[in-house]
């Protein structure tokens, strides 16, 4: 894979933890078997998660928890492991990523969100969108987790205003995380394509280029017009599950200058793995 880049900064104090301004991070998470494998990318996981400071809490964006008519905040004081998956191995269905939750900052979260209906619940937990890529980022599953949903009825606009409405938890200590993958075509895939970001279908590295490009110069606007961006993104984003939480990302981290892509490449050949980190 072309993108493990080097990571320098080290690891704050605990003690620091809530008065410290969090970054924002955009994960490309791809397959739940990352949970359980060791390649380029986990083990970029694991370094990056050395490197970030200690969160009072992380919220995280998921492509796996769409919701309709309403945003989602999960309250749960011990969120469940979700399974989200079928057809892999046991060892992955296994596995438990047993975090807590802070219903105190989700409460906060859900009052936050104002450009819809908001609506808290403890009938969801972390789906594989979030526990997959802490588990190598947090090993330790000792920061509080808790999730904000994906409203399907809304359009790109909407993602990025709420990303905006949430960035203010970033002064109390709060992780903001969307996990997605900016190309995501699941049916085009390949197996046996090696992972790399020239090993990529050709419409894949063009989508992915272009949305590079629009990232660094901040074109927030641009992002969220996708469609427009590029003749590919009809075969990199045949459905926008996947490519909303980059905006909540981006409206997270409104006033921060141009990302720094933690990582780039590709699996099956149509996933983009791209991760991003938006301030210090």
């Amino acid at each position: 894979l072309a993108g493990l880049l080097p990571v320098t900064r080290a690891l704050a104090q605990n003690a620091a933890a809530s008065s410290q301004k969090m970054p924002v991070l955009f994960i490309g998470h791809g397959s739940p078997m990352n949970a359980i494998s060791t390649n380029v990318f986990t083990q970029m996981l694991a370094q990056w998660g050395r490197s970030l400071p200690q969160p009072t809490a992380i919220l995280v964006a998921s492509a796996h928890w769409l919701t309709r008519g309403s945003t989602g905040v999960t309250v749960n004081a011990q969120p469940q492991t979700i399974h989200d998956f079928s057809g892999f191995p046991k060892a992955l269905h296994e596995m438990r990523y047993p975090a807590p939750g802070h219903p105190t900052l989700a409460q906060e979260a859900a009052r936050m969100i104002r450009s819809g209906t908001a609506a808290t619940t403890d009938q969801w937990g972390l789906d594989h969108g979030t526990w997959t890529v802490l588990h190598h980022l947090f090993p330790k599953a000792d920061v509080p987790v808790f999730q904000v949903s994906i409203d399907y009825n809304q359009g790109a606009a909407y993602h990025l205003a709420v990303g905006r409405e949430l960035a203010a938890l970033r002064e109390q200590g709060v992780l903001i995380i969307g996990s997605g993958n900016i190309v995501h075509n699941l049916r085009a895939t390949v197996r046996g394509t090696p992972d790399g970001l020239m090993a990529a279908r050709d419409w894949a590295q063009q989508f992915d280029g272009v949305a590079k490009a629009a990232l660094d110069a901040r074109n927030d606007k641009a992002l969220a017009q996708y469609a427009d961006l590029h003749a590919s993104a009809a075969m990199a984003v045949p459905t926008p599950d996947h490519y909303w939480p980059l905006l909540y990302a981006v409206g997270a981290a409104t006033g921060l200058g141009a990302p720094r892509h933690v990582f780039e490449g590709f699996q099956s050949g149509t996933i983009s793995m791209r991760c991003l980190q938006y301030g210090a």
